[in-house]
């Protein structure tokens, strides 16, 4: 006897991806959440009264579009912006303007910052083209490709180059290629570098991190879907997958903790929930960190030693801050900067560090030290989303870089507190009014994010874009490639696995795929 066809542990964007698209195909499916919320990483929060932040995803990263097309998300409300996102040091600098037409992007590119600028650009662009061929980077319902599969990839020897690159070389060896110039260039060189290293814990010039650039470059085609800001934040994209859940006939039970998933002779049975009541069920579907799944959720005999080594050497070193506040009014930012009092440009705004900058603030993280000028990705989503705020108010988020780890639980407090005034001054040395506007902020380190969201490490990509976390060395439903899990019925879903990480989707869509494939 089953209760139900399906179970889905964790109900973020890629659980309820899963779970939709299962109950859509006919299996009665439930989906169990330890949290109060569905949504996850990917949800918008109300943190004060009226004021809502989105706590880790802001954006929908480009995905395939079969994806797109299946959960119905080219349908959604979006925030259209004439301007993505304004990139400065802070220096007294011109602003890199990210407009989201290319031609006006280039025109300002070309008129401000340089030809020099454009055709480094169109360099980069070249340059991540078969990387994310290599990575999969659109991908569905496919294995992530072999080493030899990768460089298959490069149809000539710049192409084999980049995918070289892309596996062994670092952020700055590739920005000093196409945008040598560090001081004319430093905003560009600074944004691209940010982009990569968020998702890893390496400095821009540490080998390796050139995956990281190529999986944030990657250039959608004609089989994926453009960024997208969502109105309502990303809440209302998991939102909208939890009502297609709902509707096809899905439970969602919230507050339920799995403590164990249940396998009788290899295979898969249900699982066991904290309380000590079971569920019964032929499929599971584990959407929490691939980590956790294999070496927490399942009992150690049920799967080889060397299986669970490997899996549990999953690098999560989460190193950043999350600050949230809520602000009496719109900041004001001085000049040379008056352009971003404008709305339209504030819906993203980096006040980033040199690539050079941010190595020396990474290896001064390693031994505990707060960075003194830290690189922050500053969002007030309010200003052109005026439901995440109250009338006259604003929702405002700053996303920094690197917050030392550290074991000692009495420095960690007093770290998070001194980092966090740094975050405020620099904020406020461009807008001088931002800190006497702060009605209420908080504050979350990777700890917090850990605990709220069990990511392990905070890592909000269940795996960092390290290269060798990537391709064949990220597992897909079944496990890695070359290892699968020896446990049938068991299939992963998380941003940990190919297709991850970022609110791509693809891991989710995948899963389900492989259970209905099987059925």
């Amino acid at each position: 006897m089953t209760d139900f066809d399906a179970i889905v542990v964790g109900a973020g964007h890629n659980g309820l991806t899963a779970a939709a698209l299962l109950q859509q195909a006919g299996l009665r499916t439930v989906c169990l959440d330890a949290k109060l919320y569905a949504g996850g990483m990917a949800s918008t929060v109300e943190l004060f009264d009226g004021f809502r932040f989105e706590i880790a995803g802001s954006v929908q990263v480009p995905t395939s579009a079969v994806v797109s097309d299946a959960l119905g998300l080219d349908d959604l409300p979006t925030v259209d912006l004439d301007v993505m996102s304004v990139q400065l040091r802070g220096v007294g600098d011109d602003p890199v303007i990210y407009y989201t037409d290319p031609l006006k992007l280039l025109t300002h590119l070309n008129d401000v910052h340089g030809a020099d600028a454009v055709n480094g650009m169109a360099g980069l662009m070249a340059w991540c083209q078969a990387p994310t061929r290599a990575l999969g980077r659109f991908d569905a319902a496919r294995p992530p490709r072999t080493l030899d599969e990768m460089f298959a990839c490069a149809t000539n020897e710049f192409e084999r180059q980049a995918i070289s690159d892309m596996l062994f070389g670092s952020v700055s060896d590739v920005l000093d290629r196409h945008l040598p110039d560090r001081e004319k260039h430093g905003a560009l060189r600074g944004m691209l570098a940010f982009l990569a290293v968020n998702t890893t814990y390496r400095g821009p010039q540490t080998p390796g991190s050139a995956a990281a650039l190529a999986f944030g470059l990657a250039v959608p085609d004609e089989n994926a879907t453009l960024i997208k800001k969502f109105r309502g934040g990303m809440g209302a994209v998991t939102e909208h997958l939890l009502r297609m859940f709902t509707a096809a006939g899905g439970e969602v039970r919230l507050r339920t903790t799995v403590a164990e998933i249940l396998v009788d002779d290899g295979r898969v049975g249900g699982v066991r929930l904290e309380d000590g009541s079971t569920l019964r069920a032929p499929v599971v579907v584990s959407a929490v960190a691939p980590d956790l799944t294999v070496n927490t959720l399942l009992d150690p005999g049920m799967v080889p030693t060397e299986i669970r080594e490997r899996f549990s050497h999953i690098d999560h070193r989460g190193s950043y801050l999350q600050m949230h506040f809520a602000l009496d009014g719109p900041p004001t930012f001085a000049e040379p900067y008056e352009v971003l009092n404008d709305p339209e440009y504030q819906s993203a705004i980096g006040l980033f560090s040199t690539p050079e900058e941010l190595q020396q603030q990474w290896e001064d993280s390693t031994r505990g030290i707060v960075p003194a000028d830290p690189a922050i990705a500053l969002q007030i989503p309010s200003a052109n989303d005026p439901g995440l705020a109250p009338p006259g108010k604003h929702a405002v988020s700053a996303f920094s870089l690197w917050f030392p780890l550290t074991e000692d639980t009495a420095s960690y407090g007093e770290l998070k507190t001194e980092m966090g005034r740094r975050v405020i001054d620099k904020i406020t040395r461009l807008a001088p009014n931002f800190e006497s506007l702060i009605l209420r902020h908080t504050t979350f380190t990777p700890k917090h994010m850990g605990t709220m969201f069990g990511a392990p490490g905070g890592d909000y990509c269940h795996g960092l874009i390290h290269p060798e976390q990537m391709g064949p060395n990220r597992p897909g439903p079944k496990g890695y490639v070359d290892q699968p899990l020896p446990v049938d019925g068991l299939y992963l879903a998380s941003a940990g696995c190919h297709g991850g990480p970022g609110i791509t989707f693809i891991p989710g869509y995948n899963a389900a795929r492989e259970v209905l494939a099987g059925r």
